[in-house]
């Protein structure tokens, strides 16, 4: 089980000094573990050290009655209404496609958003074992051990079997512009796809994992790997403004270079995770608003309401209206600072964006009507964070859906029809004899070597058929006893007539 330290690791000290007021967490059983049981070491845990509002994940790392027993239970009483499910990480964390279709069943019927880091599994254990065997062990092996095709080929998948279990789903961590580009053909169909980016793939590239310093590269490890292709993070953060790609994340897993020198001689024991809470917010502002590829609502929108929708926090988080939680964040567009690993909150010993220079600042947070934080002094005490019970079937994913079941198959004929209701054909029942049939497969004898039987000719009048013949060798023809004519005259050749010399 991945243990996040709410106040040391997770950083919800981090996260109110950035400009976030409240944080999504994960838990992450073993296989085999119960869900409910670690749900609950963790809320006690985070209870007692949490800063800001926080709600959890709970991972689907395993399936059986045992497991849709629990989500039951823990979205009916515990407060959660989203699981993740894995398609990478083969024998640790990753659901065959069976399973992968049984939980999005459950998590439909109980109006949970599924959520699924999509990669072929099967695909980049072959992938790292050859690598290994090239006798490439640095971080660089992350990038050749996962190229992003086996990433957009998960991507289709999981979309299909969301359609097939009429679930909506939710793409996380979504790292290239192929994966996208399968998201957005989804869309189109008018399947109900959504999809987050992280902080680190919508800004930096992975030719990281190619510098001389280890640590350096090392310390881009994350799953999906950083893109090769340099123009993709500008691609992510203009899906972002386009509404492609809803939500932007941290995705924070903050390690020391110690902690990911585990994986020093084997680039597969390298712990996947970076930090970002504390950065979030200000990049995306520099690399979206300022760099023009989205508006100050679409901001607002990809960095905190579009999430509070989607896991039916909205309007009580994600707007600022009578009634809500008065979460505020003061910003200032103008203001400026310079990132760096020394002067960091969030933990860790380095920082992807280390010496980047971003624009908008946030100068007061306020949250629940609290000052929190107020020009980077911090005013909060630990364990103030409140843990926030998120109610099931949100309208965001689930309104279409339950829409679509409301209408007669023949109406949506012209959608797809795996998103309505399926029954069968009202028609008398079939009264004529039956017969048996055996279900073996009758081998056809093979005719011996060199015994290979003629095809029948067809013969036309007067014409040997050179396709169909029974030319021999040996001098003797079949049509010697017709009479040979010294001449023909030919009255239409081929090609039409011609007055020229013969």
């Amino acid at each position: 089980m991945i243990f996040l330290c709410f106040y040391s690791g997770l950083k919800t000290q981090a996260a109110l000094l950035g400009g976030s007021t409240m944080v999504i967490a994960h838990v992450l059983p073993e296989r085999g573990a119960s869900l409910l049981e670690e749900f609950e070491k963790i809320r006690a845990h985070a209870d007692a050290e949490a800063c800001c509002d926080y709600a959890l994940h709970v991972g689907v790392t395993w399936w059986g009655p045992k497991v849709r027993r629990e989500m039951q239970v823990l979205v009916g009483e515990k407060g959660v209404n989203s699981f993740q499910m894995f398609m990478a990480y083969k024998d640790v964390l990753m659901l065959k496609d069976s399973e992968l279709y049984q939980a999005m069943h459950s998590c439909k019927d109980i109006g949970a958003v599924a959520r699924v880091h999509a990669e072929n599994g099967e695909l980049v254990h072959e992938g790292t074992k050859e690598a290994l065997d090239l006798g490439i062990s640095g971080p660089e092996g992350m990038e050749i051990s996962r190229p992003e095709e086996l990433e957009a080929e998960a991507t289709h998948r999981a979309i299909t079997i969301a359609n097939r279990a009429h679930c909506p789903v939710y793409l996380v961590n979504v790292s290239s512009v192929s994966a996208a580009d399968v998201i957005a053909a989804a869309r189109m169909q008018d399947k109900v796809v959504h999809a987050e980016t992280t902080l680190a793939h919508s800004a930096l590239s992975g030719m990281h994992y190619y510098h001389q310093d280890w640590a350096h590269a090392a310390a881009h490890v994350i799953a999906p790997p950083l893109r090769l292709d340099p123009n993709t993070p500008d691609c992510l953060m203009g899906l972002l403004g386009n509404d492609i790609i809803n939500v932007v994340a941290s995705d924070h897993r903050a390690f020391n270079t110690k902690q990911k020198a585990m994986g020093k001689e084997d680039f597969t024991k390298i712990p996947h995770g970076a930090a970002g809470v504390e950065d979030r917010m200000s990049v995306i502002w520099e690399r979206g608003v300022v760099a023009g590829k989205m508006d100050e609502n679409r901001f607002v929108a990809v960095t905190s309401s579009n999430a509070a929708k989607i896991y039916n926090l909205y309007p009580r988080k994600g707007r600022i209206v009578p009634g809500a939680d008065a979460d505020v964040v003061v910003w200032d567009p103008d203001a400026s600072r310079t990132i760096s690993a020394s002067s960091q909150a969030q933990g860790g010993d380095f920082n992807l964006y280390e010496g980047q220079r971003c624009h908008g600042v946030p100068l007061v947070t306020i949250s629940r009507g609290r000052l929190v934080c107020e020009n980077g002094v911090f005013t909060c005490a630990q364990g103030s964070g409140r843990f926030y019970p998120m109610r099931s079937f949100p309208d965001f994913l689930y309104k279409k859906m339950v829409q679509r079941e409301k209408v007669p198959l023949s109406v949506y004929r012209c959608r797809d029809p795996q998103t309505q209701r399926l029954r069968g054909v009202d028609r008398a029942p079939y009264s004529g004899d039956v017969a048996a049939v055996t279900n073996s497969i009758r081998k056809e004898s093979a005719t011996p070597e060199g015994d290979v039987p003629m095809r029948a000719s067809t013969r036309h009048s007067g014409v040997r058929d050179l396709h169909e013949s029974s030319f021999s060798l040996s001098g003797a023809q079949v049509d010697d006893h017709i009479p040979k004519r010294s001449s023909a005259r030919i009255l239409a050749p081929p090609g039409g007539r011609s007055s020229g010399i013969w």
